[in-house]
């Protein structure tokens, strides 16, 4: 049916072009039809811009490919749970499904902290599968995180 794992990994390998770069190592991929149509990773630091998340650039990018705002089918992968701005974001663009690796307890908005996601008062609610190469997502922020701590201790 989905081969969530694959595309999974695909998220992963964005997630690890932000961490390249110096920012939070989250990446998202957006899928219709089996064909990955657009990705995106982190780059607040970068562009200084707050709502540059991978989500929100993933799903600007597939709007620009399909020509449209809907995205009704298209199932976004990302690697971290999607904070409260992407949740809504998700919701609005109508993607049918989400999937994440790592939970986020301080920001999570598809079950964790609150559901976005399937919250029945908006017009539309996504399926939601958690924890899809969850170890490995939450490694590559786990490390980031402890080397910038440890970097900060050097100083």
């Amino acid at each position: 049916m989905y081969n969530d794992k694959y595309f999974m990994n695909l998220a992963i390998e964005e997630a690890k072009k932000a961490q390249d770069i110096g920012e939070v190592p989250i990446g998202a991929v957006i899928v219709l039809d089996g064909k990955v149509i657009s990705s995106g990773f982190n780059l607040r630091e970068r562009d200084q811009r707050s709502i540059a998340h991978a989500e929100i650039l993933a799903i600007d990018k597939a709007c620009k490919v399909l020509g449209t705002w809907r995205l009704e089918e298209a199932i976004l992968y990302v690697t971290l749970e999607p904070c409260p701005m992407c949740a809504g974001a998700i919701v609005l663009s109508r993607v049918k499904r989400v999937v994440y690796g790592a939970a986020d307890p301080k920001g999570g908005c598809a079950g964790t902290l609150m559901n976005l996601l399937q919250d029945q008062r908006f017009n539309h609610q996504v399926d939601i599968t958690k924890g899809v190469e969850e170890e490995a997502c939450g490694r590559l922020l786990s490390e980031f995180f402890k080397e910038i701590r440890q970097r900060k201790k050097k100083k």
